[in-house]
């Protein structure tokens, strides 16, 4: 066995090393019960011969040790090989998968909070660096696969559930076009997500929403935990500037006036497990995503709210790169605060994350011409709310449903929030 290849199973955490001397101590055990067994006679005999010439009595003595302890090593290794073989379909050494978990599993506690794509991508760059992840996911969506499968199956939506899921799964890039996979044929099928179909089977096999999501979880292998803000299927209502109430989260972005306040169709119980991780976090992360369909739905559920205030953790809010039209048309970065202190103080919050950067140019003008553009970065850090500011540029385009979109730089946002931890 390659040295290089030796020290790849000495990492610093690996456990390799404590099992490795108790493997030897354990050997040193079996020829100690040999020689018992053998007794004194016969080692007298055996000594007498091999000890008449010292050089071959050493020499003898010496293979003997190196041999085994070679031998032990090499068997150790293969073995662990052997077990982590399935860790050869990915690109890193099985060695260094392994010291990945193992500090993975020491990170601080992360509780996020949100919905749609932005709580995924949110979701992919703190999984670098901690597995003690909560995602608390909205479930108020109506429209889609999910709004289709709520009403014909009188579940919970899955929608927001699936790209969580998939964004914390070990092996993304593969399960994502799975689970991503969209039917475009076909009159019940057509429209619908292939994770959305797993999930809402997982439900009718499970008796239970949240145990369809741990089912899938364990199917995707992620790293943390992924439960819905409440398992009451209720809806989103929005009352307007001037009066003029609407109904259901995809009503939201097909009018023209501000939205006043969102509220629930009915009152929904926490989801249990959601408190209790709020509870212990060192970390509670809001956004980023749709301040009214995605992020302030969490809030209105139950306790949690509440929960968040008396919460030890060290307490987040990302604000979006674009704004959005019929949600936040025109908001900038305080806007976006002001809105969310209806629901929130913001007094609570430890820092306020802003982009700073830029979109190419074409990009900003198309998303123009759709009634979006960039939040303003308004905020100082000596504000009304005494909030901490962190600024930097978070901007990444990614390819999205055939079109490029403006998203935030997941790698670059995991690391900014993690950075200011001790």
């Amino acid at each position: 066995m390659k040295w290089k290849n030796l020290k790849k199973w000495l990492y610093p955490g690996m456990k390799i090393k404590r099992w490795g001397v108790l493997g030897i101590f354990s050997a040193l055990l079996v020829g100690f019960s040999l020689i018992l067994l053998i007794g004194s006679e016969g080692i007298g005999r055996l000594y007498d011969f091999l000890s008449v010439d010292t050089r071959y009595y050493y020499l003898t003595a010496g293979l003997a040790f190196a041999a085994g302890l070679l031998g032990l090593i090499w068997s150790v290794s293969r073995l662990a090989i052997s077990l982590t073989g399935p860790m050869d379909l990915f690109d890193e050494s099985p060695s260094s998968l392994l010291w990945k978990s193992r500090l993975l599993e020491k990170g601080p506690k992360v509780v996020a909070l949100g919905g749609g794509t932005g709580l995924s991508v949110l979701l992919r760059g703190i999984k670098q660096y901690t597995t003690n992840i909560t995602a608390i996911v909205t479930v108020m969506d109506d429209g889609g696969s999910s709004g289709r499968l709520r009403r014909e199956m009188d579940m919970l939506p899955p929608g927001d559930i699936r790209n969580c899921l998939i964004a914390l799964a070990d092996d993304e890039s593969q399960m994502s076009k799975i689970f991503q996979h969209r039917f475009d044929r076909g009159s019940e099928l057509g429209g619908h997500s292939l994770g959305n179909l797993i999930i809402a089977g997982e439900e009718q096999m499970q008796g239970g929403f949240d145990r369809a999501i741990e089912e899938t979880s364990k199917l995707l292998n992620i790293r943390g935990r992924v439960i819905p803000s409440t398992l009451k299927n209720t809806n989103l209502v929005a009352r307007l500037e001037g009066g003029e109430v609407l109904k259901g989260e995809s009503t939201l972005s097909d009018h023209p006036k501000r939205i006043e306040k969102i509220g629930l169709e009915e009152s929904a119980p926490p989801y249990e497990p959601a408190i209790k991780e709020i509870n212990s976090a060192d970390v509670i992360i809001l956004g980023p995503g749709s301040l009214y369909t995605s992020l302030i739905p969490n809030l209105l559920v139950g306790e949690i709210a509440e929960a968040i205030r008396s919460a030890r953790a060290k307490k987040f809010y990302v604000t979006n790169i674009m704004t959005e039209p019929g949600e936040t048309d025109g908001f900038s970065a305080s806007d976006h605060l002001e809105a969310l202190s209806d629901y929130l103080e913001p007094a609570i919050l430890d820092y306020v994350v802003v982009n700073v950067g830029r979109a190419d140019e074409s990009l900003l003008e198309r998303y123009a011409s759709e009634g979006a553009e960039l939040v303003e970065a308004d905020l100082e850090q000596d504000n009304k709310y005494g909030v901490g500011l962190l600024l930097d540029d978070l901007v990444d385009t990614v390819e999205l449903e055939g079109k490029k979109t403006v998203k935030h730089d997941h790698d670059r946002l995991g690391r900014l929030i993690l950075s200011t931890l001790e």
